[in-house]
């Protein structure tokens, strides 16, 4: 069974700018939403460190935020979650392998796509292999 972090939070509604600055914070670390407003990460250093940094920001807001650490009571619910994760980062890393077909693509931009994407892939995606081996495949070929 895997350990994973929980963050819940309630912040005030206005502004509605720190609603969105905490969303798009949690979407950049890669945490899934299990239920309202109960986001999860694999416990790991640094997800712990998201988590605490992220509280710490919420409280600055007036809101409320406690960082859990739990484990997966059933091995059904822990694969649905290991699955969400993975299909996140699969989305990003298609787009990736998209762009990266075209002839005129961009690698410097891609890369960064990719490094942005690989620090969110927790469970390390076959596709995201695939992704670095097109990357070292184009970085091989003359311009």
């Amino acid at each position: 069974m895997k350990t994973w972090i929980l963050l819940t939070y309630k912040i005030p509604p206005k502004p509605s700018a720190n609603r969105v600055y905490i969303w798009r914070k949690l979407k950049k670390f890669g945490a899934v939403l299990v239920h309202d407003s109960i986001w999860v990460l694999p416990s790991r250093k640094k997800s712990k460190e998201h988590f605490q940094w992220l509280a710490a920001e919420i409280s600055e807001m007036n809101g409320d935020a406690m960082v859990w650490e739990a484990d997966s009571a059933l091995i059904g619910q822990e694969q649905s979650l290991i699955d969400q994760f993975r299909q996140q980062v699969e989305e990003e890393y298609k787009c990736i392998l998209e762009s990266l077909q075209q002839l005129n693509a961009d690698l410097h931009a891609e890369a960064r796509k990719y490094q942005h994407t690989l620090q969110k892939d927790y469970f390390e995606s076959a596709l995201g292999l695939q992704v670095r081996d097109l990357f070292l495949k184009l970085r091989g070929r003359p311009d």
